[in-house]
């Protein structure tokens, strides 16, 4: 697909584009509206896609908890192995969408994995993620950014709680959740591992701050996220952390998410989600 139409796609997702300047532009660069309409269905989500692993896999626990946060409650989904055991934690960060179909079958990935997976809702104060992913877009430009490092750096403070968590955590995150988690590495110090997709790059002021190993998961086509990777690198050297960045060739922007078919890269997504798994095992049992 021309990769114009991709990078005006990721500027309606991440920047308050109107849809229907969104498809005034799109028809634009495929020659009319008809055109634009016939393409959409390759360039948005659907969460048809979105359950490789059953929610009612019988190898897994799930359920859906709260917990306390400045404000208010945090809504979560959890998942872990069934066996009765002890096991690392690892929270899942959604996209700017929320905490969707797909965020809640990668956490149940994660969970297969031998953790307790636990995915927080970022909209929970706002009433939570709704199914209209515009909606759901809109809602994350009302969040209070610092506000929201709090509610999910919580989130640690209840996996600490648990009987079944070993008390050794990690993160992994996509997109808003993969500049989540670089935020989370410097404000959580108990945080073993991260592992960010594609995310924006924090302060570099702060990096210094970091005592998590770090992954960074980046595409090459994603111009607008891998613009902050140089000075990034840079601060992470400088500060001593212990850190690997991976750069997926021939991949965009989102390409780990399944219900997106014309950015998923799966291949990419693979080999990504093995460096990640693998630093969990290494890091969190």
């Amino acid at each position: 697909m021309d990769q114009r139409i991709i990078n005006l796609f990721d500027e309606y997702t991440h920047k308050p584009l109107r849809r229907d300047e969104f498809i005034r532009r799109l028809s634009k660069l495929t020659g009319s509206t008809a055109a634009a309409l016939s393409i959409l269905p390759l360039l948005e989500v659907n969460y048809a896609n979105a359950q490789t692993v059953l929610p009612q896999d019988d190898r897994l626990r799930a359920e859906r908890i709260t917990y306390p946060v400045d404000g208010g409650e945090m809504k979560a989904y959890v998942a872990r192995p069934v066996s009765e055991d002890t096991y690392g934690a690892v929270m899942v960060i959604h996209e700017n969408r929320g905490l969707n179909p797909h965020i809640e079958d990668v956490t149940r990935r994660a969970a297969l994995e031998g953790f307790v997976a636990i995915a927080p809702d970022g909209l929970s104060l706002l009433g939570g993620t709704p199914e209209d992913g515009d909606k759901a877009r809109e809602m994350f430009q009302q969040l209070d950014p610092q506000q929201s490092i709090q509610n999910f750096a919580r989130g640690f403070d209840y996996l600490g709680k648990r009987k079944d968590t070993n008390g050794k955590f990690g993160c992994v995150g996509f997109c808003w959740g993969g500049a989540m988690v670089n935020n989370l590495a410097i404000h959580v110090p108990g945080l073993r591992a991260a592992s960010s997709f594609y995310g924006r790059q924090p302060e570099n002021s702060e990096v210094s701050k970091i005592k998590a190993s770090l992954q960074l998961h980046y595409a090459e086509h994603d111009e607008r996220v891998n613009a902050g990777i140089e000075s990034y690198v840079e601060a992470l050297k400088k500060a001593g952390v212990d850190y690997e960045l991976f750069m997926y060739e021939g991949a965009q922007h989102a390409f780990h998410n399944d219900t997106a078919p014309t950015r998923y890269h799966e291949a990419s997504a693979a080999r990504a989600w093995k460096r990640t798994t693998d630093m969990f095992k290494e890091k969190l049992r």
